[in-house]
């Protein structure tokens, strides 16, 4: 299958936003002050919830990233 170029950096660009919002949530979860995440020290179901999420969320993020990116590679070798 061969992919368009302007769908290949669509997913790359994809890929690398899922990086860039996925680590800075997780950052900001680990640092969570209200008392969602952590109770008195120890995570909570709120915390584990949220950071199953953003680990899912940054796999789909890197494969769909390295589908862009396999994509724009083969643009580039047939151009």
């Amino acid at each position: 299958m061969k992919l368009s170029r302007p769908v290949s950096w669509f997913l790359l660009a994809f890929g690398v936003w899922s990086w860039v919002i996925w680590i800075t949530f997780v950052k900001n979860l680990i640092k969570d002050s209200s008392g969602l995440a952590f109770d008195d020290g120890h995570p909570t179901a709120y915390f584990w919830v949220h950071l199953t999420l953003a680990v899912v969320s940054f796999v789909l993020g890197t494969v769909i990233g390295a589908i862009g990116l396999r994509g724009v590679r083969a643009l580039r070798r047939t151009s």
